[in-house]
């Protein structure tokens, strides 16, 4: 099995700039470190999701 290689995501610049405004369901956050860290929460829980997902169609 080959090793992984980490990857390492950038700034997602463009989401930045086009987050929704006035949605009650998507809150507006105009400082880009606390919306990097949530950017990163966000993108580790799809990719559990997409594990999880796997492994029950594995089942």
């Amino acid at each position: 099995m080959a090793p992984m290689i980490p990857l390492k995501p950038r700034f997602p610049v463009w989401q930045y700039l086009n987050q929704p405004l006035f949605h009650l369901a998507y809150p507006l956050i105009l400082n880009p470190r606390r919306y990097w860290f949530h950017y990163r929460v966000e993108l580790l829980e799809r990719c559990f999701m997409q594990d999880l997902e796997s492994q029950e169609r594995r089942d």
